[in-house]
């Protein structure tokens, strides 16, 4: 099993793993999920896929196992920002405005956690380890982009299995039906976590 970071400038390295990302998003977001988000090609993708992001794979033998996108809270693309940022100025329609208790951070040390998942076809068994591959792949990236913060909107029962694995982690917003399912702002501390 490995875990790759991607950018713009290092894609080109890792041959079809970019693209092997956004379809593994659209079989989890679209299929399974039923989310109405953008696709072509069999990919999913928004606004946010823009070169200020960056995204982790856990892959093994050609195929991805989990995946996540990053995105600087300073980051601009015309009219948009970043995903928590836009919901909360109301220019997203799916992701409630109420999403934060105060007003989302523009800081060049607090980076976005967006598009989180595991595939369906990833056993129980290995969940745990794939899921802790992807997390600290992504405290890696976040340090070696100068992050000293997280900010996510993920399932609620996520913050309990970043704390169980030694992160230090905090609600900063109401428990929200996303989806149909219970979400949660969190805010990952990275110099304070046991890694």
């Amino acid at each position: 099993m490995q875990t790759t970071t991607l950018s713009f400038q290092n894609m080109h390295a890792h041959g079809a793993l970019f693209t092997d990302v956004l379809k593994a998003r659209r079989e989890t977001f679209i299929v399974q999920r039923e989310w109405d988000l953008p696709e072509v090609d069999g990919m999913e993708f928004d606004q946010y896929d823009t070169p200020q992001s960056r995204w982790i794979a856990v892959h093994h033998l050609g195929r991805v196992l989990a995946g996540i996108r990053m995105t600087p809270t300073t980051a601009r693309c015309g009219i948009s920002s970043y995903m928590i940022r836009d919901a909360q100025l109301g220019l997203l329609d799916s992701i409630p405005q109420d999403l934060l208790f105060d007003p989302a951070p523009i800081n060049p040390h607090i980076w976005e956690t967006s598009r989180v998942f595991v595939t369906s076809e990833v056993p129980a068994k290995a969940r745990v380890q794939v899921q802790a591959s992807l997390m600290a792949e992504m405290v890696r990236t976040a340090r070696e982009e100068g992050a000293t913060q997280l900010l996510g909107l993920c399932p609620r029962a996520w913050m309990r299995w970043m704390r169980r694995l030694g992160y230090s982690t905090e609600h900063v917003g109401p428990c929200l039906d996303i989806g149909g399912s219970d979400n949660q702002a969190i805010l990952m501390r990275l110099n304070s976590n046991l890694h």
